[in-house]
């Protein structure tokens, strides 16, 4: 039922890309009006009349790298039983609620943040507030509650990770890639930390983090903003707030050395290689950010990309190929690069191909031309954005969760049209001309 976020590489082929690249092709993106309750609690509403219709979403700023020593996963695992019931709500209620009314819900866990969202018919926000606002602080977990839904997640590990092999080497990159960033730990956690995890456990990380000071409240649809604030204070007004602990500033220590890791496993049929590097995150230097974000269009922007032309159309040595940029986040941002071979071809030669290409755009950079028509793209490739009531939800409620303000996503257009073929070519060289990066090579196992 939940929704979990786990790889960049999944975000990408579902069409959750960056947030600032649900785009739009001129300032005042959603036009959304920010308010603040006294209990700290952030409440943005974006109206949209098109239709009868509502989303609301909730977004705690904690998520997977917020996570105490030993217990990994159990923010993800907490995103669960927040299904489970309150002190008003009997143990799956809530989705009964939500279903009686003709609503959807879901919920999703990443390394920055946890978000929990419904869609319903615009009569019935009043109900959806109700149940939500609950859940912030009156949540109760049992012994009964916990160990079934800690054998749900426990499944959900050996699908989506024991069973493939992609994600079981993403794992193993990450550990290898990050030195000291706890993103370097898995969202869905490691096996025995969650088998380990206690009830003493989740409470206290409930209690710490969810609160209406840590959390951020989107209103998307058919409502009436004074209508809207009225029952945002009805419900969510009373919640107090709470002294949140001081958040470890984590700090990724330079990259020297390349490192190399090899998954060898019997589901394998086709060889797939993984290159990933270092680069600056949106809330380390936005200007770099958006550099890259303009650079990925470039070279792995879909079929017309240049890696995609080079190595698998003209030189005929990948099947396939691609590479994107990960910067929407609290920590460090990264750029990375995927391609399989065509049979006859090995690894290596892919290996090689993504070498040159690399060394080639460090050498020779990108064009002016590139860089106006890749930014066209961006805000061309979403423009429909504006129609939907979650995607707008969505890229506000992470904008704000990762330190962001409405105003940087609402003057992204403008910001990304100022980007130059010189900013990229420094972003290049800053990414790619030093060492640190991490070759993942995920292959069949070897014959006897």
């Amino acid at each position: 039922m939940h929704r979990w976020i786990f790889v960049k590489q999944v975000c990408v082929l579902i069409g959750l890309t960056l947030f600032f690249c649900v785009g739009i092709t001129r300032a005042e993106v959603f036009k959304p009006q920010l308010f603040k309750l006294a209990n700290g609690l952030k409440v943005v509403v974006i109206s949209n009349h098109r239709a009868p219709l509502v989303t609301q979403l909730v977004m705690y700023k904690v998520g997977a790298m917020d996570e105490p020593p030993g217990q990994t996963g159990i923010a993800h695992f907490l995103e669960h039983l927040m299904f489970k019931g309150t002190k008003n709500l009997l143990p799956g209620e809530f989705s009964k609620i939500v279903a009686r009314n003709g609503g959807q819900e879901n919920a999703f866990t990443g390394r920055d943040y946890t978000g929990y969202h419904q869609s319903f018919a615009s009569d019935r926000l009043e109900i959806m507030m109700q149940i939500e606002s609950d859940r912030m602080s009156n949540l109760i977990l049992t012994q009964e509650d916990i160990g079934p839904e800690r054998q749900v997640v426990l499944e959900e590990r050996n699908t989506r990770v024991e069973n493939n092999p992609s994600a079981l080497l993403s794992e193993e990159v990450n550990a290898a890639f990050y030195l000291n960033h706890p993103y370097r730990r898995p969202i869905i956690g490691w096996r025995h930390e969650i088998e380990s995890i206690s009830r003493s456990n989740l409470l206290a990380f409930y209690n710490k983090w969810y609160a209406p000071n840590n959390a951020i409240l989107v209103i998307a649809g058919d409502v009436n903003v004074r209508d809207v604030l009225g029952l945002v204070k009805k419900y969510y007004g009373g919640i107090p707030s709470k002294e949140l602990p001081p958040r470890v500033k984590w700090v990724e220590p330079r990259h020297q050395s390349d490192r190399r890791i090899t998954l060898r496993h019997k589901q394998v049929r086709q060889p797939q290689l993984f290159k990933k590097f270092i680069a600056p995150g949106v809330m380390q230097d936005a200007p770099k950010s958006r550099a890259l974000e303009i650079l990925a269009e470039i070279i792995g922007g879909g079929t017309s990309s240049r890696i995609y032309q080079s190595i698998v159309v003209e030189q005929k040595i990948a099947a396939s190929a691609g590479a994107w940029y990960d910067g929407e986040t609290r920590g460090p941002g990264t750029f990375s690069f995927f391609a399989t071979p065509l049979p006859g071809k090995s690894i290596l030669d892919v290996e090689r191909a993504i070498e040159k290409f690399i060394a080639d755009l460090i050498e020779k950079g990108v064009a002016r031309k590139e860089v106006a028509v890749a930014a066209t793209r961006l805000q061309d490739a979403a423009i429909f954005a504006r129609d939907g009531l979650y995607g707008p939800a969505v890229i506000l409620g992470r904008a704000l969760a990762i330190g962001l303000s409405v105003d940087y996503v609402e003057q992204w257009p403008k910001r990304i049209s100022s980007v130059t073929n010189d900013d990229v070519n420094r972003a290049i060289r800053v990414v790619f001309g030093r060492g640190g990066s991490v070759t993942g090579l995920l292959l069949p196992e070897k014959k006897e």
